[in-house]
């Protein structure tokens, strides 16, 4: 992802505040330590479809199993990237916790099973952008 499309993605976040609170999308108030994580999926062609059904029937509660707090989904809705981009943000409990999750979560024999079945045809994700953010002291607490 070059960093026109990246800057023009961060947009988006501002909303995160909103859309988390006003949905009450995780049940339990993050500490003050917690790190927030933007990852962005680029698909193989013509394989969002199957990534997405991925995340909404088994990664999800996977995340959550190993740590994760799942905080907000998108996709986008422009050319080119509406067709093969995954974008989201998840939480951890720490910079620290997020190494410890990540290594529990690819360890997970559930885990493995479903990236498995779900690669029968084919990898799913070509490239996956990950960047680390912290809450600013202005931000709506989530």
């Amino acid at each position: 992802m070059n960093r026109r499309t990246l800057l023009q993605t961060i947009p988006a976040l501002a909303l995160l505040g909103q859309t988390a609170s006003a949905k009450n999308s995780h049940p339990a108030k993050l500490p003050a330590t917690a790190v927030y994580e933007f990852r962005v999926y680029h698909c193989f062609e013509g394989k969002l479809q199957d990534l997405l059904t991925r995340f909404r029937e088994h990664t999800m509660a996977i995340f959550e199993k190993h740590g994760m707090t799942n905080i907000a989904y998108w996709t986008p809705t422009d050319d080119p990237l509406k067709v093969n981009t995954l974008f989201y943000v998840i939480a951890h409990a720490s910079r620290e916790a997020a190494a410890d999750n990540w290594k529990a979560f690819g360890d997970d024999p559930e885990w493995k099973s479903v990236q498995a079945k779900s690669e029968a045809n084919g990898k799913l994700v070509e490239k996956v952008d990950s960047t680390f953010l912290t809450l600013t002291d202005f931000s709506p607490r989530l």
